[in-house]
């Protein structure tokens, strides 16, 4: 249930705190005083998306703050704060923790469940309909099992359609696709050859320059009495010896003998690349050959080498896939066909099981919507089957299209709700739907109906009054009305009223006393004009249903 409700600057509110009880709660004030901004901002508290331009004119931050007590333990309560700021900006936490709005919106549920001024809109709809007959019947878990082949068999179905191509296409691409393999394979391609071939042509390109230069070098370091190994043995000679009369020496000596070995390494280097290397027009024409080959296949198949080992082996997989079509066609043509058998049979099960319920369900939605003042009213749901053409088109939810059937008045034939009801009619038969649901919800939980009352008086009216005081005994019910027959039922009573401060619109929200309750309630009866007869049978209405005040 909720137990306390803050809102900080929201549209014209600009701090209120509430604190709820358990049982009937009721919320009045007269029409353009924002009695709905109250339910906004428990919506607001649940993980609703806040909107920048309903912060108050002047102020950065929007506040909200609730507390819920869990219907499945009393003793655990639930602290949702949520702050909105003017730059778009949004912080939400549960006890304290930073928690983001989605998973507070999954939460809602199991807390609170609001019926807005607009939501019978939905109980005109098919999907609607069907929703709420296979929840109340428990049925979900099944139609999930239904659901899950359906998609099974469609991803099936489209496997085997691609398999499907006309026989002369699957030839003429599998004659294609083998002259790729075979140009591919032959050029037999190793990643990182083309870069080696390519350094390989710039050298052979230049040959004689480089040939020229690995003599120079071998001259200058190697091959001749001044060359640099022998210049540096002297150099070594000598310092060896002056070591003998100065220590300090002995380092230089070290650094000599390890640039002596560094240097022969050097040009026994260019020793081994002078005896390998050989100008040949010939190589180089192979080389530019091979290069050609290679840009020609990138040209076909990919912008490198790599790529192109790639796309072969796709084309091979295509190829192999292609060349058992048949025997793959046949494997998931099985599959689809043990599949359709699991569907059939749990599909036809889930058929029997809303129909038997539908029935039962007819009758208690019938009793419940003559007790809200419809008494001639006949209701029932109709089913029929689904058109289905093609594994394609197998329904998700299984065979039955379903309709609430509903006929005001005797000897008029029953038609889809969505056709006839009114708004009076169906704010009606929606809180019949949540007073047969009742017993499939958890004790506790709180039920808020903004204008429930829409387009019903007199003793409709009383009729949801009474019907609505009935909820409260295993739940919380909050409910924003303008009828004076709902407002007395209850035996909390909270004012919405509009104050102007200093040219600033202020609302503000009240618990009424006794004395409080009976000029509202003439005030909902006979309007801003309260005569004695008003306040008496006002406070004679409060006292019927409230002898201990």
């Amino acid at each position: 249930m909720l137990k306390y409700l803050r809102i900080r600057n929201f549209a014209t509110i600009e701090n209120i705190e509430l604190t709820f009880k358990e049982g009937f709660t009721v919320l009045t004030g007269e029409t353009g005083t924002g009695k709905s901004i109250i339910i906004d901002g428990i919506r607001l508290a649940l993980g609703e998306r806040g909107e920048i331009d309903k912060i108050r004119t002047g102020e950065e931050e929007l506040f909200i703050e609730a507390i819920f007590i869990s219907p499945q333990d009393k003793a655990a309560q639930v602290l949702v704060q949520r702050h909105f700021s003017r730059d778009g900006s949004t912080r939400s936490y549960v006890n304290g923790i930073l928690t983001p709005a989605k998973k507070i919106k999954a939460l809602a549920p199991n807390l609170v469940d609001i019926y807005g001024q607009n939501d019978h809109i939905f109980l005109r709809r098919q999907e609607f309909q069907l929703d709420f007959i296979d929840d109340a019947a428990n049925l979900l878990p099944l139609r999930s099992e239904v659901t899950k082949l359906a998609h099974e068999i469609k991803k099936l179905q489209r496997e085997k359609n691609k398999l499907s191509l006309h026989e002369s296409q699957r030839r003429q691409r599998l004659d294609f696709l083998q002259f790729q393999i075979q140009e591919i394979e032959k050029a037999n391609l190793v990643e990182g050859e083309e870069e080696e071939l390519k350094r390989e042509r710039e050298i052979l390109r230049h040959a004689e320059r480089v040939q020229q230069l690995v003599n120079e070098l071998l001259a200058l370091g190697w091959e001749d009495d001044f060359s640099l190994t022998n210049l540096l043995s002297q150099m070594e000679h000598r310092l060896r010896e002056l070591k003998d009369f100065e220590a300090t020496f002995a380092e230089m000596e070290k650094a000599s003998e390890e640039f002596s070995l560094l240097l022969k390494e050097y040009f026994r280097f260019l020793l081994n690349f002078k005896e390998k290397f050989e100008v040949s027009p010939e190589k180089l024409d192979e080389i530019e050959t091979r290069l050609s080959l290679i840009d020609n296949l990138k040209r076909k198949y990919g912008s490198s080498i790599s790529e192109i080992l790639n796309y072969l082996t796709q084309a091979r997989q295509e190829y192999q896939l292609l060349s058992r079509s048949e025997e793959k066609g046949s494997e998931i043509e099985e599959k689809i066909s043990k599949l359709r058998k699991e569907y059939q049979a749990k599909a036809n099960l889930l058929s029997q099981e809303r129909k038997k319920f539908g029935v039962n369900f007819s009758r208690i939605v019938e009793k419940e919507i003559k007790s809200l003042g419809m008494t001639r009213a006949q209701f029932k749901v109709r089913f029929s089957s689904k058109k289905i053409s093609s594994e394609a088109t197998l329904p998700d939810k299984g065979w039955d299209d379903l309709e609430f059937m509903i006929s005001p008045n005797p000897g008029e034939d029953s038609k889809p709700l969505r056709r006839i009801a009114s708004g009076g009619e169906l704010s009606r038969l929606m809180l019949a739907l949540k007073v047969i649901g009742k017993s499939s919800v958890e004790k506790n939980k709180t039920l808020i109906f903004d204008e429930i009352d829409s387009g019903i008086g007199g003793k409709t009216a009383e009729a949801v009054a009474l019907k609505l005081a009935q909820l409260a005994h295993d739940h919380q019910v909050i409910c924003v009305t303008h009828l004076p027959q709902i407002a007395v039922a209850a035996p909390h009573h909270y004012l919405i009223e509009k104050k102007v401060k200093g040219g600033r619109t202020f609302t503000q929200v009240k618990s009424l006393s006794l004395e409080e309750r009976v000029k509202e309630i003439a005030r909902l009866m006979a309007g801003s004009h309260l005569t004695a007869t008003a306040l008496k049978n006002a406070r004679e209405m409060i006292l019927t249903h409230h002898p201990l005040l």
